[in-house]
């Protein structure tokens, strides 16, 4: 075989490879520049009660999710009954960051589809969603008890997600 053959032959085997491992990839799992970070600070006001604000600094101490979810969006009205199920027994903190919504639209959602939340920050701009690298919603993070963020976790929550990533992530960090 001459070398002219070589090149193109060698290319291809070495694109066959990126490819086999772009495969094995979960495509749930963007990685993010956060992770063993600290997460991005923020003040916002609540979405329910806008005389009060919502600060990470408030949950120092505390292992935490932070749910980024809109009421227009169809994959969180797919994710919330396992939010909700998850809020009542899982023993940690679930914020929510309502994303580039109206404040009455968020409200009337929770009002009508229940609330997992123990605060929902409201984040009308989106500016504090693109500080955390969101890509779409819903998008959840753990974040530990010195504010360092450790999962994101893009897509749905589901009880698999929850079971498998979740539950031990947060059982490890309560004990850290």
């Amino acid at each position: 075989m001459s070398k002219r053959f070589l090149w193109p032959l060698g290319i291809f085997l070495i694109l066959l490879v990126f490819l086999g491992v772009g495969l094995q990839r979960d495509p749930q799992e963007i990685p993010s520049p956060f992770i063993g970070k600290a997460a991005p600070a923020f003040t916002l006001t609540q979405l329910e009660s806008p005389q009060k604000s919502f600060s990470p600094r408030d949950m120092q101490g505390q292992v935490w999710l932070l749910n980024v979810w809109a009421s227009w969006c169809t994959s969180c009205r797919e994710e919330h009954p396992v939010l909700l199920a998850f809020s009542k027994q899982a023993g940690v903190p679930i914020v929510g960051l309502n994303y580039k919504d109206g404040r009455h639209d968020g409200q009337q959602w929770l009002s009508r589809f229940g609330n997992p939340y123990q605060v929902s920050a409201f984040d009308l701009d989106g500016r504090v969603g693109i500080d955390y690298g969101v890509y779409g919603v819903p998008e959840t993070f753990v974040i530990d008890k010195h504010g360092v963020v450790r999962l994101k976790h893009t897509g749905p929550i589901t009880e698999e997600v929850i079971r498998s990533k979740l539950l031990p992530l947060i059982k490890e960090l309560s004990h850290a």
